[in-house]
């Protein structure tokens, strides 16, 4: 039987409830905010009928308004006065985010009409999505170009096997999200996957965060510590930025590969570890290996498999397929006005060239679902350059700026806002490149 939530300002006519029954409705009525948000929580609702009997007080149907806003997968239909009608928070809301609207009092038997019509509305919408979804996304990854593909074919083949991997790009598309999805579709998927970071401890912390330590080992060793290895037995460990890793450190690495075993620091016993190894950069490894910084013993060990998650600009294809679902995601999870993309701002995001990739494509397009105040996401929400649609060349000097602004942007994200690295990689002072940033207004919170 359908479910219908009722929400209701007064109480409903007892006729209109027997006739909605009588069409294989099953009801539930609220007639306040906490009632309404339980049966929320304990039901699913694809249609809800709000029905409001007196808009002369905001106050008294505002929380109407909110479950309306909030709940907006479900298919809503509004009964409510002619004078309600004219009261613009009410129009906006039945243009932006109702189905269809009824005026009171209501006919019965065109509101069951109605109501049937929503149904097959929302179930048609959900098949809809849930085959787009299967087509569009896999793994957790969303993409349909070739390249992703490929990785989608990658993360299947080692998911299969049971070997270490491999996992290149650059920073923000997707190497956590591939490394996890190679773990929850391996046989290992019911032991834990951990994920440690080699780029953000220091050799002595990784030392111990990795491999664990006794008690009394170093100064303030006050307890034993088990390591990510040992912590994660018969699951994964995923190390990310493992360019980073010390050289030492590397060197244990290798002997646990070999050995499948682990000693923690201060400790006088080898432990055996049952891991699978999954590691990713954003750095060329081999290039390490030929300058000497990274093993090369070690590169191979780990290499067996290797996979690459593509830059956003190499799949320019499925950045307004990425947008989108991204619109869909957030504005599930937060109370907006916005119904989606406008045209402008997808032209724009088409444009630009995404150097910080999915992770920035996603984070702005967060921050727009929560700053626009329009039906439509624009332009100046997603706080991207926008060049004048009517404009068909820029300046030599629009141009030099604007690569400028690109280049130092996607340096301090490959760099995680490390000024003094991001100056090197640049070739100027950290005072330079401090100007060039202010000049540019590029701050740690726009990136």
């Amino acid at each position: 039987m359908r479910k219908l939530l009722i929400l209701s300002t007064a109480a409903v006519d007892e006729t209109l409830l027997q006739k909605i029954t009588a069409a294989d409705w099953e009801i539930y009525w609220a007639q306040e905010a906490g009632i309404a948000r339980t049966l929320l929580t304990e039901h699913a609702f694809e249609v809800g009928l709000a029905i409001i009997f007196s808009c002369e007080s905001e106050r008294s149907f505002q929380w109407v308004a909110d479950l309306i806003l909030a709940r907006r997968k479900m298919q809503w239909i509004m009964a409510l006065s002619h004078q309600c009608i004219d009261r613009k928070s009410l129009s906006a809301l039945i243009a932006e985010r109702c189905y269809d609207y009824h005026t009171l009092p209501i006919e019965p038997q065109r509101l069951v009409v109605t109501l049937g019509h929503a149904y097959g509305m929302a179930t048609l919408t959900e098949t809809t999505l849930r085959q787009q979804r299967e087509l569009e996304s896999q793994y957790g990854l969303v993409g349909n170009s070739p390249v992703m593909q490929a990785l989608f074919r990658g993360v299947q083949k080692a998911a299969e096997v049971d070997v270490p991997v491999l996992i290149t790009g650059e920073s923000g598309t997707g190497k956590e999200q591939a490394a996890r999805a190679i773990h929850e579709y391996s046989s290992r998927a019911a032991a834990p996957f951990v994920v440690m970071n080699c780029a953000a401890l220091s050799a002595n912390l990784i030392q111990s965060e990795l491999f664990g330590h006794e008690k009394g080992a170093f100064a303030g060793a006050t307890e034993r510590h088990i390591g990510y290895i040992e912590s994660a037995n018969g699951g994964t460990v995923f190390l990310d930025e493992i360019g980073d890793l010390a050289p030492e450190l590397q060197a244990n690495l290798l002997r646990f590969l070999e050995e499948k075993k682990i000693r923690r620091l201060g400790g006088a016993k080898s432990i055996p570890a049952n891991v699978r190894l999954i590691a990713s950069t954003n750095t060329n490894l081999e290039q390490s290996v030929r300058d000497g910084q990274f093993r090369e013993d070690l590169y191979y060990r780990l290499n067996v498999l290797h996979l690459r998650a593509p830059a956003l600009r190499e799949r320019k294809a499925d950045v307004e397929l990425l947008a989108r679902h991204f619109f869909v995601k957030f504005a599930a999870e937060t109370r907006t006005s916005a119904k989606g993309l406008g045209r402008e701002a997808l032209e724009v995001i088409s444009r630009y060239d995404w150097p910080g990739n999915v992770r920035e494509l996603m984070n702005r397009i967060r921050r727009a679902v929560l700053l626009s105040e329009g039906p439509y996401i624009t332009p100046n929400d997603l706080e991207l350059e926008r060049r004048s649609l009517n404009r068909g060349f820029i300046t030599l000097d629009e141009a030099r700026m604007a690569a400028d602004r690109e280049t130092i942007h996607a340096t301090l994200l490959r760099t995680r806002f490390n000024i003094a690295r991001a100056a090197q990689e640049l070739s100027v002072s950290r005072m330079t490149l401090y100007r060039l940033m202010e000049k540019y207004d590029i701050r740690r919170d726009s990136i």
